[in-house]
């Protein structure tokens, strides 16, 4: 009998949800706003509203609820965005096929890294952009955090990120290429130069990654072991902002080892030669189990993974 009523709504969806409601509404739940979402597709706003209220009637239960100027999904909004984005992605994978057949190579790649991945994979995807000059392209740079949000709404084809996520769904996992996270000071700093010890390292003043950072958690759990606490002076959300910080010695600060490639060897940020440091971290790549990646997403896959050390500079 459950079967029976599952199969009538699946046909009464199939009857009366066209293809256009399910773009459109995707659009609004990720933008959260019908502007943009008329913007992005070329619509009217008029038009955007329609067709998302001709969905909900169809489905019977409200997307959204709208309080003032700002949207948000209901429950029963963000289990449909989630369908909706899986049924873009198959028409997407099967234009991706029809267009192999046609001898040709495009479609869409959308790829989601931490902050300290930013160093190689622009260097990774110009080179596949070059082979694939076709494609489109969408690079989203984040923390930690916003990658398994990200990941959870299914926004992406591929995630490169350090410690693997618990999420309530299975992964799979294809470990890349290493991440040391070390010590950086001001080269004026009275700890160059020596063997320098966590205990040391405490009463140093500290330039922090915001909560949700993978390095922020590194640091926390390498004092936490030896019972110290960090001396935290001032929080950065990026790479660039702590060095700068750094420079300017209002503190010392623990980075991906990979940011530091293109400064001066000479210049006034320096090392610091810290017990337990570098940390060994990696980086990962990884998608759900079970989705099934495009074309165009395998061949930038194998690409990663038979030229990883050529995008890696220490």
């Amino acid at each position: 009998m459950a079967d029976s009523t599952s199969n009538q709504l699946g046909q009464f969806l199939i009857r009366y949800a066209s293809l256009r409601q399910i773009q459109v509404f995707e659009s609004v739940a990720r933008n959260l706003s019908f502007t943009r979402a008329a913007e992005e597709l070329h619509l009217t706003q008029p038009t955007v509203s329609g067709q998302v209220k001709s969905l909900a009637d169809a489905i019977g239960l409200p997307l959204y609820e709208q309080l003032g100027r700002n949207i948000f999904l209901t429950e029963v909004g963000e289990a449909v965005v989630i369908s909706c984005r899986e049924i873009i992605n198959s028409l997407s994978n099967l234009e991706i096929k029809l267009d192999d057949f046609r001898g040709m190579k495009r479609g869409r790649l959308r790829v989601a890294v931490v902050s300290t991945a930013k160093y190689f994979i622009p260097l990774a995807l110009g080179e596949f952009c070059k082979k694939y000059p076709d494609i489109e392209l969408s690079l989203h740079v984040g923390n930690r955090n916003s990658l398994l949000k990200r990941l959870n709404q299914n926004l992406d084809d591929i995630y490169i990120l350090g410690q693997i996520p618990q999420t309530s769904f299975s992964l799979e996992v294809v470990p890349f290429t290493t991440n040391p996270l070390v010590i950086i000071a001001n080269r004026e700093n009275e700890l160059v130069g020596q063997k320098v010890t966590l205990e040391q390292l405490a009463d140093q003043f500290f330039i922090m990654r915001e909560e949700g950072s993978g390095i922020r958690s590194a640091v926390v759990d390498a004092f936490s072991k030896k019972g110290l606490e960090v001396n935290e002076r001032l929080t950065m959300q990026t790479n660039e902002a702590i060095k700068h910080c750094v420079v300017g010695d209002l503190g010392v600060a623990c980075v991906s080892e990979h940011t530091l490639y293109l400064e001066d060897k000479n210049g006034p940020l320096v090392e610091l030669d810290v017990e337990g440091f570098p940390i060994k971290k990696s980086w990962n790549i990884v998608y759900p189990s079970g989705k099934e990646l495009s074309l165009i997403a395998n061949e930038f896959l194998d690409f990663l993974k038979a030229r990883e050390d050529e995008y890696i500079k220490l």
